[in-house]
C-alpha cells in the first residue's frame, strides 16, 4: 500500500499552513545566488587548499565538496544511510575528509578519490562535531557527541587516545569544538567545548594525557581564588565557537539559542566584550575587521557594524533556519541552510549599501502591491519536535 508524503494530505493546524505557505512563497527567490541542492545542509566548513570551494554535510547521508565561484559539486562523499552532521579535512598532509553521523560513526573519505576509508566507532549516540588538529607530530580527529563525550583519535591508526568527560558530569550534547590557536603549542592542544547547557568547558589534550582545566579566577585582592571549571557567560545551548583576531591577541566568539551572540575577552578572563541581540536562536556568528555577522533560525544573515555594535543590514533569502556561515575573504560570507541551499552575500561597504536600498524599494513595493505577510520567526510544535529530532534530539 502506498503512503503519501504530501503535507497537504495530512491535518496540520492553521499556524503551520501558514508557516508552510510563506515558505513555499519564499522558495524561489534568487537573493544570496542561490546554490540548490536536494537534501537539507547541516554544517559547512572551508576548503583548506582552495579559497573558491566549501565541504558541507547533508541530511541525505552525504559530505558534498562544492566550487562557490563556477557554482558545481566537485566530489560527492558517500556512504552512511544516516545524516552526515559535521565534516572535518584533516589526516596527514589533509588527505582525508570525515564526517560525523547519526549512526554514532565518524566515517572517512579520501579527500582526491573520493574512496571510503576507515570508521571510527566509539560514541554510542549522534556524533554531532568533529574537527582536526596536530599534536605531537600525530594528526588527530576529536569528536563530540550527543552521548556527553569527547573522543581523541589518532587519525592514521585509528586508536582512540582520550576519552573526556565533565568531572561535575554536568555536560550534555555536544555542540561544538574549537582549538584556541594562542594557548596551544606542538606538543598540547587547549581545545574549547560548548553543549546543549550553556557552559563552556577548556581541556589540555595531548598524545600521552587529557584532562578538564579548571581555572584560578581572582574576584578581589581581599578574597581567595576561586576556582571555575567552565566559562558561564550564556542563558542556553551554545551552539558555535569560534577564534577570531590577531595571531597573538584572539578572542572567543559565541552563538547561543539564548539569542545572542558574543565576544568573550580573552584579557578579561573570557568575560563578556561585546554582545550582538540577534533575537531568535543563533547558529552561527563570523567576524571581519569591520562587521559581524550572526545568522539562526529565523533564516536572515544579519550584519552588525562593529565600530558602533548597531545593526547594519538584514541579507533576507533563506527560507528556513540557516546552519552555518563562512567567509570567503573580507567581502563576501556563505550561508547554508536546511533549504538546501548554499547563499553569498556581500561585505563591501559598496555591497551593503546597494544591498540595503533594494531591500528598501522592494519592501515599498510589497507594502503598495498588499503582499506584505509578517514572518513570526517561530516554529509550529510540529516544525519544532522535527528540527529537534534532526539537530538537537539529545538537547533536552
Amino acid at each position: 500500500m502506498s503512503r503519501s508524503t504530501d503535507p497537504g494530505h495530512f491535518f496540520q493546524t492553521d499556524a503551520s499552513e501558514s508557516i508552510r505557505a510563506r515558505r513555499a512563497a519564499k522558495s524561489g527567490n534568487k537573493y544570496g545566488n542561490p546554490i540548490v541542492l536536494q537534501s537539507k545542509i547541516l554544517s559547512c566548513v572551508p576548503d583548506p587548499f582552495s579559497s573558491a570551494a566549501i565541504y558541507i554535510a547533508e541530511s541525505a547521508g552525504c559530505v558534498r565538496k562544492v566550487n562557490i565561484e563556477t557554482r558545481d559539486t566537485m566530489i560527492v562523499y558517500r556512504g552512511p544511510s544516516a545524516p552526515v552532521t559535521s565534516v572535518a579535512v584533516g589526516g596527514n598532509g589533509g588527505a582525508i575528509v570525515f564526517g560525523g553521523c547519526w549512526d554514532k560513526d565518524i566515517w572517512s573519505w579520501d579527500r582526491e578519490s573520493g574512496t571510503p576509508g576507515r570508521r571510527f566507532k566509539g560514541h554510542s549516540d549522534f556524533v554531532k562535531t568533529i574537527i582536526c588538529v596536530k599534536t605531537g607530530g600525530i594528526d588527530i580527529l576529536i569528536s563530540g557527541g550527543a552521548d556527553k563525550k569527547i573522543l581523541v583519535w589518532d587519525t592514521a591508526t585509528g586508536e582512540r587516545l582520550h576519552t573526556l568527560r565533565d568531572k561535575s558530569d554536568t555536560m550534555m550534547a555536544l555542540q561544538d569544538l574549537a582549538i584556541d590557536p594562542e594557548e596551544s603549542t606542538e606538543s598540547e592542544i587547549i581545545l574549547v567545548s560548548s553543549s546543549s547547557d550553556p557552559h563552556i568547558r577548556r581541556w589540555r589534550i595531548s598524545l600521552t594525557s587529557a584532562e578538564q582545566i579548571l581555572d584560578s579566577e581572582p574576584e578581589t585582592e581581599a578574597q581567595n581564588n576561586t576556582i571555575r571549571s567552565t566559562i558561564l557567560e550564556h542563558e542556553t545551548s551554545v551552539y558555535k565557537l569560534r577564534f577570531f583576531g590577531d595571531e597573538e591577541d584572539s578572542d572567543l566568539w559565541t552563538a547561543s539559542a539564548d539569542g545572542t551572540a558574543k565576544c568573550l575577552s580573552r584579557a578579561k578572563h573570557w568575560t563578556t566584550e561585546e554582545t550582538y541581540k540577534h533575537g531568535d536562536y543563533v547558529r552561527d556568528v563570523v567576524v571581519t575587521g569591520d562587521w559581524v555577522v550572526t545568522t539562526g533560525r529565523d533564516e536572515d544573515v544579519k550584519i552588525w557594524d562593529r565600530a558602533t555594535g548597531k545593526l547594519w543590514h538584514v541579507y533576507d533569502g533563506h527560507y528556513q533556519e540557516v546552519t552555518g556561515l563562512l567567509l570567503l575573504g573580507e567581502s563576501k560570507v556563505a550561508s547554508v541552510s536546511i533549504d538546501g541551499t548554499i547563499r553569498t552575500w556581500g561585505l563591501s561597504k559598496p555591497d551593503l549599501e546597494k544591498a540595503k536600498k533594494e531591500a528598501e524599494e522592494r519592501q515599498i513595493d510589497e507594502v503598495k502591491e498588499g503582499k506584505v505577510q509578517p514572518k513570526t520567526g517561530l516554529l509550529t510544535a510540529e516544525e519544532e519536535a522535527e528540527l529537534a529530532e534532526l539537530m538537537d534530539s539529545d538537547a533536552e
